[in-house]
């Protein structure tokens, strides 16, 4: 439905198509009540043109054309055995009702994505079960479990700033919080260190995968 510049696709099932949300003068709205099945979503949008609410979509393709940033409305969608592709910053994924009083937020879950051929940075998962996710590897590395394990990681001595921006404040992220992912590139860049320097303290913990 195309209703003055809007974009809907609600109250449907739809098995193998490919949708292209890539009108820079639309706002595309998926869901309610919306169910896409092996189905490939091309995003060239900003954030704020992007609008999820109780959206399912099992063993869907999203290719990220244009770097999607600080989009939280995945977590107003179920995400089966999905595959992501481009670059996400600031994105949340999964379970995480408290973040809005919406019925929506209620819908949330993630289980079974595949996000390497992604680029994360500062992407969080949140209510699942990381190991059913395949995360990006190095230059982008998962800390699992970033709460519980603070400790040990404010423990290790991290080059730049890392430790007092990024390890000094993991205990604070949000409780459902089960994996964070970065961009070691970005990150070296704004917290004067190297990606080399970075990689060395990474590699003395089984809890970062990289």
């Amino acid at each position: 439905m195309d209703w003055l510049g809007n974009i809907i696709i609600e109250d449907k099932e739809i098995e193998n198509e490919r949708f292209e949300l890539t009108d820079k003068n639309s706002h595309y709205f998926l869901g309610p009540n919306l169910t896409l099945r092996h189905c490939t979503v091309i995003l060239k949008v900003p954030a704020g043109r992007l609008f999820i609410n109780q959206a399912h979509f099992i063993n869907c393709t999203f290719e990220v054309k244009q770097e999607l940033k600080n989009h939280q409305q995945w977590i107003r969608a179920s995400l089966e055995g999905c595959r992501f592709k481009g670059r996400l910053t600031g994105c949340d994924f999964g379970h995480w009702p408290e973040y809005g009083d919406e019925p929506e937020y209620q819908h949330g879950s993630i289980e079974d994505c595949d996000f390497t051929e992604a680029q994360l940075d500062g992407c969080r998962f949140m209510g699942c079960d990381p190991s059913t996710l395949r995360f990006p590897k190095w230059p982008c590395f998962t800390i699992l479990d970033p709460i519980r394990r603070a400790p040990e990681l404010r423990r290790a001595t991290w080059p730049g700033l890392v430790g007092d921006v990024v390890v000094e404040k993991l205990h604070k992220q949000p409780p459902r919080t089960m994996a964070l992912t970065k961009h070691a590139p970005t990150l070296a860049k704004q917290l004067e260190t190297t990606p080399e320097e970075l990689k060395a303290v990474i590699e003395q913990f089984d809890c970062i995968l990289f």
